[in-house]
């Protein structure tokens, strides 16, 4: 029986996403549930089963092909029988002397290549990568076509193989060149002889990175944006951080870090002004009366924003574990499109990276985003008229002119900073 492979409904939010590989051929035969095709959203990544047992008949969508919700992509026959992905039977003879040719070429830089799909090998072997190094994020650590583009978009790896090449290349050119006059300098390389410091590279970008921009460049264009900052001394945090790391560890099997003071921070500052955890639909303003905190991860793919439902609920412990949980999948391509969506208000990390001040973008409907930046240790003027040097932190708060004014900003921001300050604020609400 002829059994059409469509694209799942993956979230009201996905109305699209793009084929990045096929994991099986046509002719192969296939397992029911088991994973024949990676498609990638705008959110995430997704290993589509085979509807049932049989045999791959037909691809319809190639790697690459951008499919709607309820596309037909291919065509499985559940009655056939095709070859199997298991290696094929070999007598003990030749199983030994293939054994014994395997071992004799232990150096060969393609002996697991065979793991790699078409799409895959196709890109490392034009953009001469060396697959180790690329961290996989499919089933088991394959190596998807994804993780190689994410790879190549960071800039990483150009060249691994070429290089020992391309640095010997110049030393035989000079070998050819005649000798200069003493008296004159060596001629400077023309532009055309350095061409292979030129070169150009195009690679399509993934969803997930296209989408983003969509989204980036939607809420510069539809908001009224505006950013207000602040800054915070942290000694108080780092003095109880210090003070109770090792009982709090002990306790909970988690270290306690700045995140769950910051996303207490934001609660008690939204709850001061609600316009900050609202959002606008139509000529309507939306209140929400809970507490969804958006925490933007770094993910292979790109930035991702998961979601901490309810987070006013949440303790001190259960907050750093679920920060700690979704930053750990969102690394290993593991978040749920549920995760993914909704949030009232998002706090976003720069610090991480080394970042002292930036402005950061809303992510729409949301009405604001905290924008965090490194500690760094600064003199200022305490309280006393006195000069002192204490751990510092640049707070940036961008929001929406259309529904926050500027006092209400500032304000939202001032209350962060003063629970941020004598932390004991937090957890006595006042």
């Amino acid at each position: 029986m002829k059994i059409d492979i469509v694209v799942p409904n993956m979230g009201e939010s996905v109305q699209d996403g793009e084929i990045t590989e096929w994991l099986k051929s046509e002719g192969d035969a296939v397992e029911e549930d088991e994973p024949i095709v990676v498609i990638e959203t705008d959110k995430i990544t997704v290993d589509l089963p085979a509807p049932a047992s049989g045999v791959l008949e037909k691809i319809l969508k190639g790697p690459g092909t951008v499919v709607n919700i309820g596309e037909k992509i291919g065509i499985l026959d559940s009655a056939g029988e095709g070859k199997k992905s298991e290696p094929s039977a070999k007598s003990e003879p030749e199983a030994a002397e293939s054994e014994e040719k395997a071992a004799a070429k232990p150096d060969e830089s393609d002996e697991d290549e065979g793991e790699l799909s078409p799409a895959v090998r196709r890109l490392i072997e034009e953009n001469d990568l060396d697959p180790s190094k690329i961290k996989g994020t499919g089933k088991d650590g394959r190596l998807l076509k994804g993780d190689v583009l994410a790879y190549l978009e960071k800039g990483e790896g150009q060249g691994e193989k070429a290089k020992p090449a391309a640095e010997s290349a110049p030393a035989a050119r000079e070998e050819k060149r005649p000798e200069p006059p003493k008296a004159a300098p060596p001629p400077r390389p023309s532009v055309e002889d350095s061409g292979e410091y030129r070169a150009e590279e195009r690679v399509r970008m993934t969803t997930i990175r296209r989408r983003t921009a969509e989204r980036l460049l939607e809420a510069q264009n539809t908001t009224a944006s505006l950013t207000t900052f602040n800054d915070v001394d942290l000694s108080a945090i780092m003095a109880m951080r210090s003070k109770y790391k090792e009982g709090f560890q002990k306790k909970y099997g988690i270290s306690l870090g700045f995140m769950s003071f910051f996303i207490k921070a934001s609660i008690e500052a939204l709850k001061a002004v609600p316009a900050a955890n609202a959002a606008i639909e139509g000529e309507e303003i939306v209140y929400h009366n809970y507490y969804d905190i958006g925490v933007a991860v770094s993910a292979p793919r790109g930035l991702v924003v998961p979601v901490i439902r309810n987070a006013e609920r949440l303790s001190f412990a259960e907050t750093e574990q679920a920060v700690t949980d979704l930053a750990t999948r969102a690394q290993n391509g593991e978040l749920t499109l549920e995760e993914l969506t909704g949030g009232t208000f998002t706090v976003s990390n720069g610090g991480v990276f080394g970042s002292l001040l930036s402005t950061p973008i809303l992510n729409p409907p949301q009405s604001a985003i905290l924008g965090m930046h490194r500690i760094e240790k600064r003199p200022i003027v305490d309280e006393k008229g006195e000069i002192v040097v204490r751990p510092m932190m640049y707070l940036a708060l961008t929001y929406d002119h259309r529904i926050i004014d500027g006092r209400e900003a500032v304000t939202c921001l001032r209350t962060m900073k003063e629970r941020l300050e004598d932390p004991s604020r937090i957890l006595l609400e006042v």
